[in-house]
């Protein structure tokens, strides 16, 4: 096992604990950023270049009847394919947080459309759900199994909010874990079925999952309720006849007590197990080779690499899997650092360099990791990192290249700015008004003075007025300045209408005089 540090161009603020990466023919593309996309990628969606042990950031692009993907933090994720033996496959998306921290309860499904040196298109669609639907929650897992021809996604464990109803005011937004139930989705019909299994008595959160044909092995996971890490093994059968799907759950000796944990995939059968968490203040630096038959699975101890110091001392660290063997790792910098959310991130390599030139394998693995936030609770919790779920790949062409210190800080001078006095949109609260916002608020000129920018929402505008303003073409004035404005403006000129004199209605014009005419008048005048 050979560990290898690598180093984030950019130094992007974007890469924080909760995203997730999606691998496509080697590709490796990232979502769920912290906080909502920005000018530069509208998507959210990244295609993430190595090259020389550096990490570059790619946007990538949605066609155009693609629905919108919320920047999801800490989902399920896993590939989804026709049937085991298809080389086509597209990924499954479920629950997570948005930067808003609501829980999502919708399923997306991404598929790659098309992709050249310069530009990748992607369709997401978000699956309608009937039935038993699974409540919004995050932390969990999701799986796909192969049962008579037929396929179903497994979903299971993860945290919520507590109801509404249970709610009081010092603990309004305190999770609980879900209860353990074992959720059934057909994905041809999106039907949904809910599963109460007697051997499942304790929810879990951010444990280990792998599938294999018609079973689903869950490993770990931890349980705010009585804060353990359980070492209980469960399997999960599903038998997909022709009528009602069948579950069964047993419990199998050998676990391992660990939360957070991330497997990555060696052989057909071979799967190696690293990092994690063994209790709230110890990380576990111990690693494990799983065997898995068709019936049973075996966890051995193995040799682990030789931790360097940085990571041996951190308090925390997170990571997942990246494909062929290899894990991605990040610890927290320093403190001391200029950039307080900087990361260092190491390359763990479970298998020789010429193993990794094999065919990609094509098991399944959902692997969890989880902890709050740093800045959200103290370092020695389990804590939610961000989930790497594929390898990354190096790319010669170097444009397209997204830079964060190219992009303009909206929450000072972009559309997180504060238009007024009664401003009341917060970047990391708000949410979409009306129906032509995607993911920044709606804004509209005011014309006073040199003009600045308000938000339409924060003026009381109207949908329809918004929008006859905006084709329109005259000037608009914020609540502000709409008085002032009325104020200082010049009162019209009145236009004084000139009066034309009225011509009569029977002109007669008296016969011309001429001069012998006149003389003879004059003479009788004085006889």
């Amino acid at each position: 096992m050979a560990l290898q540090a690598v180093s984030v161009v950019n130094n992007s603020s974007l890469l924080q604990p909760g995203f997730s990466l999606m691998n496509f023919d080697g590709d490796v593309f990232f979502f769920g950023q912290k906080g909502w996309p920005k000018r530069s990628c509208p998507t959210g969606v990244f295609l993430l270049d190595t090259k020389q042990n550096e990490l570059k950031m790619k946007p990538a692009f949605f066609s155009k009847d693609s629905c919108y993907l919320p920047p999801l933090r800490y989902p399920a994720l896993c590939t989804y394919r026709s049937s085991a033996d298809s080389d086509e496959y597209q990924y499954i998306i479920h629950g997570g947080k948005t930067p808003n921290n609501d829980l999502s309860d919708k399923i997306y499904v991404i598929s790659l459309v098309s992709k050249t040196s310069k530009k990748t298109t992607f369709q997401c669609v978000e699956k309608d759900l009937g039935g038993d639907v699974p409540e919004a929650r995050y932390g969990h897992t999701i799986n796909i199994v192969y049962s008579r021809g037929k396929s179903m996604s497994v979903i299971f464990g993860g945290r919520s909010y507590t109801p509404l109803a249970q709610r009081t005011t010092e603990k309004w937004n305190s999770v609980v874990d879900c209860l353990p139930s074992v959720f059934l989705v057909d994905f041809e019909f999106g039907c949904c079925t809910s599963y109460i299994l007697p051997e499942l008595q304790d929810g879990l959160s951010f444990h280990v999952s792998v599938a294999r044909n018609d079973t689903v092995y869950i490993l770990g996971g931890h349980s705010l309720q009585n804060n353990i890490r359980s070492p209980s093994l469960y399997k999960l059968k599903v038998d997909l006849p022709l009528g009602s799907p069948a579950v069964t759950c047993s419990i199998l000796p050998g676990g391992i007590s660990v939360s957070s944990a991330i497997v990555t995939q060696t052989a057909e059968t071979e799967f190696v197990l690293v990092g994690g968490y063994q209790s709230d203040n110890q990380k576990r630096l111990v690693c494990n080779t799983l065997v898995l038959d068709d019936n049973k699975i075996e966890i051995v101890e193995r040799a682990s690499p030789d931790w360097t110091p940085d990571i041996k001392h951190c308090k925390m660290w997170f990571g997942c899997d990246m494909g062929k063997g290899s894990v991605l790792l990040g610890i927290p910098g320093a403190n001391k650092q200029l950039i307080s959310d900087a990361n260092y991130f190491y390359i763990l390599r479970c298998k020789g360099a010429e193993e990794d030139k094999e065919e990609e394998l094509t098991a399944q693995v959902c692997s969890q990791t989880s902890s709050e936030d740093p800045g959200d609770s103290t370092p020695f919790e389990d804590s939610e990192e961000f989930c790497f779920s594929a390898e990354a790949n190096s790319f010669d062409d170097d444009t397209d290249t997204y830079n964060e210190d190219d992009e303009e800080d909206e929450s000072e001078t972009g559309y997180w700015i504060t238009c007024s006095a009664s401003c009341n949109i917060d970047i990391n609260t708000w949410v979409p008004f009306y129906s032509t916002e995607l993911n920044k608020p709606a804004m509209i000129l005011c014309s006073n003075g040199t003009g600045h920018w308000v938000h339409a929402q924060c003026m009381d505008l109207s949908e329809t007025m918004l929008l006859r303003l905006s084709q329109a073409n005259v000037k608009y004035f914020c609540n502000e300045h709409i008085d002032l404005n009325k104020g200082l403006q010049t009162p019209k000129k009145v236009v004084h209408l000139k009066k034309q004199p009225m011509k009569p209605l029977h002109k007669k014009t008296a016969p011309k005089l001429t001069t012998p005419m006149k003389k003879s008048f004059l003479r009788r005048l004085f006889e």
